[in-house]
This record gives structure tokens, C-alpha cells and sequence, in this order.
């Protein structure tokens, strides 16, 4: 009988099924390695989370900042310095930055940052007598018209802060590339 049972399984196509068990060591190795891998997740994922968490976050416009008196800007700039309130991420601070305000030719006031966009110095007006009526550099001699408007060494003009003007007071906002040249 044994024959014709191996003889029929052989004309059916079947195999006989061949069983494998798992041992102890190899269970024991899977769990472990599992609840091992589970821990790991577990601890990692936060630390990643606090790591690009600032990241994620979306980016706010700079907040207007009240400077300086209406009254007190001419068609000479003037250097006015000014806090603004600044969140790195989970690093906050109250830096102090400066702007060069004045009126253009049709008396509408602007504001320059003095940060030369050759190499990040900082830009003074008629800083040296070579260079009258101008923003000039005295890192590597760049300078600039009035209006920013880049004339020897920097690649750029001056950046422009926005600017509004409200109950008497002159407020700047966000940093963007010069409007006036």
C-alpha cells in the first residue's frame, strides 16, 4: 500500500510537503533582535525629531522694528541702530543692527543695511575723503552711491530694509535686494 501511495503522488505532480522547524536559538535570536531593534527606534526617533525640528518649522517675515523719529531723516544718510528679536532654532536673541536711512531724490525714505556685499564689512558714509558723498568700504575699497548702487569692488549694491512710516516714526521690516538702482 505504501507503494501505491508513492506512486500516486508521483503522477499527480506532488511533492511531499517537507516541514521546517524554527529552533530555539533561532526564535530566541528574531525576538531579541526585534525588541532590540523596537528600543533602538524608539530612542532614535525623538533625537532626530529635536535635531530638524527648527527645520520644519515655516519661515516668518521679520517684524517691523520701530527706529527712528520721522522728523529726524534728511536727504544726508545717517546710521540708526535698532533690536530686533531673532529665534535660531531653539536659540533666541536680541541682536543690535544698523540701518543707514535717508530721503531719495523724490523724498521717499529708505534704508540701507551697511554690510558690503564684497566681503561683509561694515560701510560707512563719507568715511574717506577720496570718495565724497559715498558709502565706503575700508576692508578693500568698494564704495557706493547714496542709493547703494555698487561702483568699485563689490560685485552688488547695498541691501534695502522695507520701510514704512507710521504715527511720526520710521519702521523697517524685512532685508531684500536694493529697489533704488
Amino acid at each position: 500500500m505504501n507503494d501505491h501511495k508513492n506512486h500516486e503522488s508521483e503522477h499527480h505532480g506532488e511533492k511531499p510537503v517537507k516541514r521546517r522547524e524554527m529552533s530555539r536559538r533561532q526564535f530566541l535570536s528574531y525576538t531579541l533582535g526585534g525588541a532590540g531593534a523596537f528600543m533602538g527606534a524608539g530612542m532614535l526617533v525623538p533625537m532626530i525629531r529635536f535635531a530638524i525640528d527648527p527645520v520644519l518649522q515655516p519661515k516668518s517675515k521679520a517684524a517691523w522694528v520701530k527706529v527712528v523719529e520721522e522728523s529726524k531723516i534728511t536727504n544726508t544718510p545717517a546710521s540708526f541702530k535698532f533690536q530686533v528679536h531673532q529665534v535660531d532654532g531653539w536659540y533666541e536673541s536680541d541682536p543690535e543692527l544698523e540701518a543707514w536711512i535717508s530721503k531719495d531724490k523724490n523724498g521717499k525714505i529708505f534704508a540701507l543695511n551697511p554690510t558690503c556685499k564684497h566681503l561683509g564689512c561694515t560701510v560707512n558714509w563719507n568715511a574717506n575723503p577720496e570718495y565724497k558723498d559715498q558709502y565706503f568700504c575700508p576692508c578693500h575699497g568698494a564704495h557706493y552711491t547714496a542709493e547703494g548702487k555698487n561702483l568699485a569692488v563689490a560685485p552688488a549694491p547695498l541691501d534695502e530694509y522695507e520701510v514704512k512710516v507710521e504715527n511720526g516714526f520710521v519702521y523697517v521690516g524685512q532685508l531684500g535686494p536694493n529697489k533704488h538702482v
